[in-house]
């Protein structure tokens, strides 16, 4: 996706001077961070071989190549992850996909949590299928399907930015979650529009996109403002859907006994009836 690999790298580079990895740093640099050669020297490549590589003009590289370059970067398990995938893309043949669908007993599973508010997300943050507490919380069944998107909802609609005391940091993660997904999956066509619309669509998503923050939110704690409920605090937890690779559930863990668990149940009550 639009040369994740150079730019990724040069990303990891900024961010790590000189000084940190024993080199001497001689007057001012023209850009922030390491040279190109200087993580060559490092890594113990030659320089045309890791510039070629930063443009994507390179050989396939070995994973010995990519673990020299990861320690010199100083790069996480997730991001050398990423790294990984971006290097050496899956190429597969295009061909359009159809609709993701969960299967009957997913959603059974989701309704038998009546307390949790609980969906299912694809690759690209598309809610999939929710419960009756989920719905109450989000309104996913409200929306409609083209637009039942996470990274959506956050970035492009005002309820999405009110919905999060701590906006930013919600959009940071979300966009560092959803750049590992495309990371791992470079010929999805439902990713690519994606990062494409709200790359138009929004400044504050290509100023993350372009930071290549790359983290896997599969749990955490969110604070969500609910226009009937008040501010609820949610752990949260993300399972992968056994034979379905594509599709997480995510579900909702508040503490039972807890002021958010008590106005959980009041919203779930007053979604039931109305009143």
């Amino acid at each position: 996706m639009d040369g994740d690999l150079g730019d990724f790298l040069r990303s990891r580079r900024a961010r790590i001077q000189p000084e940190e990895v024993g080199l001497a740093s001689h007057g001012r640099r023209r850009v922030p961070g390491l040279r190109r050669e200087e993580v060559a020297q490092l890594a113990g490549v030659s320089v045309d071989y890791y510039i070629r590589l930063e443009q994507g003009r390179g050989p396939s590289v070995s994973d010995a190549v990519l673990d020299a370059i990861s320690r010199v970067l100083r790069l996480g398990e997730e991001e050398h992850a990423y790294l990984y995938a971006v290097a050496r893309p899956q190429k597969k043949r295009e061909r359009r996909r159809a609709a993701p669908r969960v299967r009957p007993g997913i959603q059974l599973l989701l309704d038998g949590m009546p307390h949790n508010p609980a969906f299912v997300l694809g690759p690209a943050m598309d809610v999939l299928a929710w419960n009756a507490l989920a719905d109450a919380l989000s309104g996913f069944s409200r929306m409609a399907p083209a637009r039942r998107n996470i990274v959506r909802q956050a970035f492009l609609t005002p309820e999405g930015r009110d919905m999060y005391p701590d906006w930013a940091a919600v959009a940071a993660q979300t966009v560092a979650h959803l750049r590992l997904n495309a990371g791992a999956r470079p010929d999805d066509p439902g990713l690519r529009e994606l990062v494409g619309e709200l790359s138009l669509k929004s400044e504050d998503f290509r100023r993350l996109w372009a930071d290549h923050q790359v983290k896997a939110c599969m749990y955490g704690i969110k604070r969500v403002r609910h226009p009937v409920a008040g501010l609820l605090t949610l752990p949260y937890e993300s399972l992968s859907v056994p034979g379905e690779p594509d599709q997480t559930i995510v579900a909702y863990t508040p503490e039972p006994g807890s002021e958010t668990a008590e106005r959980l149940a009041l919203l779930g009550s007053w979604a039931t009836t109305g009143a």
